[in-house]
């Protein structure tokens, strides 16, 4: 029997607005059909700038259909928040963070989860997004 679900992807900014911008352009971008499922963990809980262990563990928890969540980080304190839950066992083990700029890889994330790719597949989606050049 084939796995059930998709691979789930979170976006963590220091920003509501921009986690939630993002997850929106990653869902317009995956084109017709059934986009994978994205959650927008974005600043404070007041919606104050900065990060929220809570809200992180939220949206993984939203999008978790058991087949691995992919992270993404907007910088600094998001990467340092999402490894601290990484390391004490708040997200389950099949949470993976992707080094990937935020933007490219949220779509490149998006996209293959939605085709049906496995964690890996998606990770390595946002490795070439990393090493994509513009010039």
């Amino acid at each position: 029997m084939p796995p059930v679900g998709r691979v789930g992807v979170v976006l963590v900014s220091h920003s509501r607005e921009v986690a939630a911008s993002t997850a929106d352009l990653a869902r317009a971008l995956v084109g017709t059909g059934d986009p994978a499922p994205v959650a927008a963990a974005g600043g404070l809980p007041d919606g104050g700038i900065g990060t929220s262990a809570e809200l992180v563990r939220r949206a993984v928890g939203d999008v978790d259909q058991g087949q691995g969540v992919v992270v993404l980080c907007d910088m600094g304190s998001a990467v340092l928040t999402v490894k601290a839950l990484l390391a004490d066992g708040s997200v389950g083990a099949g949470v993976r963070i992707a080094d990937a700029p935020f933007v490219e890889g949220a779509v490149t994330a998006l996209v293959t989860a939605s085709a049906g790719g496995d964690a890996d597949a998606v990770i390595a989606a946002t490795d070439d997004a990393r090493t994509y050049r513009k010039l």
